[in-house]
């Protein structure tokens, strides 16, 4: 999997906070990404890679999750974040062959 495309099938270089300084990517940050509170993992990426040690979240059954529904980033409107989750899914199936 390319490093950039996150587990949940988001492009970290072209995230807003995506920087070497604040954020390099949530696989090379192992989900400790800086907006979590310290020394713990996105709850996307707990679930995904600690709990089931899945690659990505398409290896799970329950895509998209209660997990994915209330890990949401602030600045999308509800009509912005099921889209952004639509394209999510569409990245990581595309990525998978």
């Amino acid at each position: 999997m390319n490093d950039m495309i996150s587990i949940c099938g988001s492009d970290c270089s072209k995230c807003y906070c995506f920087d070497a300084k604040i954020c390099t990517g949530c696989n090379n940050c192992k989900g400790k990404i800086f907006h979590i509170p310290e020394g713990q993992e996105c709850p996307i990426y707990n679930c995904c890679v600690t709990k089931h040690g899945y690659s990505d979240c398409l290896k799970c059954s329950k895509i998209p999750c209660g997990i994915w529904k209330t890990t949401r980033d602030p600045k999308f409107s509800d009509e912005e974040f099921e889209k952004n989750i639509t394209e999510r899914i569409e990245t990581l199936r595309r990525i998978s062959g």
